[in-house]
């Protein structure tokens, strides 16, 4: 049997504070998406792992069910902490999202995200395009101008490109698919890999391909709607990855 010590493989600890329990949880959930701790192993007794973060065993204990509820672990009486099939991971939690895409060097996780916003937003395009009035029209021809004033000022332009996207999805009345399709765009926006570079990704050519979902809408077009913002995010992301998306 390995000592608390050997079992605490690979987790990082501070050197002169208290770690607090959001980093705490990031670590394990890391331990667990790299695979140092596989499928059904024991996780350390709460009494190691508070020593070694320099936390008290309530935090740990709290945390441990905190990542419970994200589907990373189960908790059993007499086996302790154990690590929960990747099928049952909540991959639409932050936390575990996150850390899967910072793991996912291949890009698939993205590769995957970017398909299901590409589905999800096509749907709430659609349906914008069915419901919208001319107030709501103008609200998105305000959004598209701001990308225009915006345009040589990459991350300000990127904000309103994501502001775009997000009003269409408010505009759908969609609820659930706008909860999910933003949820999975918020975290990858946080990974340069996503983002891209301004030289990978040019306004101009950004802002036609909004013009035209736009137009759509307007116009009361659904098929042309749904299919332009489908065409959109698509491309977008071929030209980022480098390959495509079918």
């Amino acid at each position: 049997m390995s000592s608390p010590t050997t079992s605490l493989r690979g987790l990082s600890a501070p050197e002169d504070h208290l770690r607090p329990a959001d980093a705490f949880m990031h670590e394990i959930a890391d331990s667990i998406v790299s695979g140092r701790y596989g499928l059904d192993e024991a996780l350390p007794p709460e009494a190691a792992l508070a020593l070694h973060f320099r936390v008290s065993r309530t935090i740990i204990r709290e945390s441990m069910k905190r990542l419970e509820e994200k589907g990373l672990v189960t908790i059993q009486q007499g086996r302790g902490t154990l690590v929960r099939p990747r099928s049952e991971w909540n991959v639409l939690d932050p936390l575990v999202l996150s850390v899967i895409i910072a793991h996912d060097e291949e890009n698939h996780t993205l590769d995957e995200l970017t398909l299901i916003r590409a589905s999800l937003e096509s749907l709430m395009a659609r349906q914008a395009a069915a419901s919208t009035t001319p107030a709501e029209h103008a609200e998105l021809a305000a959004a598209l101008d701001r990308m225009r004033e915006l345009a040589d000022d990459y991350a300000r332009f990127r904000d309103a490109d994501a502001d775009f996207h997000r009003l269409v999805m408010r505009l759908s009345g969609n609820f659930l698919s706008a909860n999910i399709a933003d949820t999975l765009y918020s975290r990858a926006r946080h990974f340069a890999r996503f983002e891209g570079a301004p030289q990978e990704d040019p306004a101009g050519y950004t802002i036609e391909q909004h013009r035209a979902v736009y137009e759509a809408i307007a116009a009361g077009d659904e098929v042309a709607a749904g299919e332009a913002m489908r065409v959109h995010i698509l491309d977008a992301w071929r030209r980022r990855s480098g390959h495509e998306l079918s």
